[in-house]
């Protein structure tokens, strides 16, 4: 199943996680993201995503990575994009699937329960803040 990531981080180096509201991994932290909709771009599903899971508005760059995750039957091929924030100033709040919303420095991102793999996949792709 086709998915997305959104990898933002905002100009205080603070990695953007939302925890999650339902299986796969309901309760564990993990980047905004979910399936791609029939006739959108993978640009689109990201941007989409972050927006009704955390009310922020974002911009689109580089892939930079994929992951497959098995749930059962189901595998779901996940493209994680890079994302700026659109306005500096915006805040965070969780919606849609998401039960709550940080922007994690590093001391609070390893104190977080995430999502199997997720801090050691964003570490080998250089993408976690400081």
């Amino acid at each position: 199943m086709a998915c997305v990531g959104a990898v933002v981080v905002d100009r205080a180096g603070r990695l953007l996680l939302i925890r999650r509201g339902h299986d796969p991994h309901a309760g564990l932290w993990s980047l905004p993201g979910g399936r791609v909709e029939a006739g959108e771009t993978t640009e689109e599903a990201v941007r989409r995503e972050v927006l009704e899971e955390t009310g922020l508005s974002v911009s689109t760059g580089a892939v930079v990575g994929r992951v497959r995750i098995p749930a059962g039957e189901v595998v779901y091929d996940v493209v994680d994009l890079a994302c700026t924030l659109d306005s500096p100033d915006q805040q965070p709040v969780a919606g849609d699937d998401a039960t709550d919303v940080v922007l994690a420095d590093a001391a609070t991102l390893d104190t977080l329960p995430c999502t199997p793999r997720l801090v050691e996949t964003l570490r080998t792709w250089g993408v976690l803040p400081g």
